[in-house]
């Protein structure tokens, strides 16, 4: 969705000087959604760098946490959904794409509200979608430098990996598919069908392999972002990074199956035809 729509051209006027200098714009109705489980150490600190003069809502859902992350929610005056049991974070997900749809988004950030990511770089994340170049941003950590914000070498080399596998199956050149902070355009949700996919944390990968499989890859971009790794942070642990990358790995045989047509998967039929 533009950040500018300029109007329709009219005729011209006899008198000039009262034709308006600048025409009205439409801005595109932003909505952050944060998938939220233990966030109380980090939440306010999270909070505190959003931008809020462009955004519409802020929606936290809470999935069953065990400290006090939901009062801190409400103090902070956001929107917060309570899961009734938990559903991990692709569950989470899912519950935060249908809300902020449901909210009129034109515009949907996922942020992690960890503290991990840089929320002030968020105008630049937004900038391709409002203009309408790209559907789906990515704000990567390794446009610069994530072992100087402490990442461990293990997940920097599994990183790097990983992403190495995934741009030669999708035929990207992104430098960075595992992030907590991206943006996505109504269009590209309303598209892919994000509810099929995994309740824990390879939902990520299975919905960029969907935007692939949906031809939607030339819309995706990325911009550098700092990230944090402290005691307060929440981070998964080495045996559920082995867990998720054997996951993704899954992921990539699924879609080149799929590719191939050797065996179809309904996970990547796009629910309607891309523009």
């Amino acid at each position: 969705m533009p950040m500018t729509v300029p109007l329709p051209d009219r005729p011209a006027l006899l008198y000039p000087s009262t034709v308006p200098t600048t025409e009205p714009t439409v801005t595109p109705r932003l909505v952050i959604v944060m998938p939220a489980y233990n966030a109380a150490r980090t939440l306010e600190r999270t909070y505190a760098d959003i931008p809020h003069d462009l955004v519409h809502r802020i929606i936290l859902v809470d999935d069953v946490s065990r400290d006090q992350t939901v009062e801190i929610a409400h103090q902070l005056g956001l929107d917060v959904i309570i899961h009734s049991q938990n559903r991990g974070y692709g569950g989470n997900q899912k519950t935060c794409y249908d809300a902020a749809l449901a909210a009129g988004a034109d515009i949907v950030v996922m942020l992690h509200p960890d503290y991990q990511y840089d929320a002030t770089r968020i105008p630049a994340l937004i900038a391709p979608i409002a203009d309408g170049s790209h559907d789906l941003m990515l704000g990567s950590r390794f446009l610069g430098d994530p072992r100087a914000g402490g990442m461990p070498i293990w997940k920097f080399v599994s990183n790097r990996s990983l992403t190495t596998v995934e741009n030669f199956a999708f035929g990207l050149h992104l430098s960075e598919y595992h992030t907590g902070l991206r943006a996505y355009s109504r269009h590209l949700l309303e598209t892919i069908p994000f509810q099929l996919n995994s309740d824990d944390f390879v939902f990520d990968q299975e919905l960029i392999a969907q935007v692939v499989a949906a031809g939607m890859a030339p819309r995706i971009g990325e911009i550098g972002v700092p990230t944090r790794y402290f005691d307060e942070a929440s981070s998964v642990g080495f045996r559920r990074s082995v867990v998720y990358g054997l996951s993704t790995l899954r992921v990539v045989a699924r879609y080149l199956l799929h590719r191939l047509r050797v065996r179809r998967s309904p996970k990547l039929a796009a629910r309607r035809r891309p523009d």
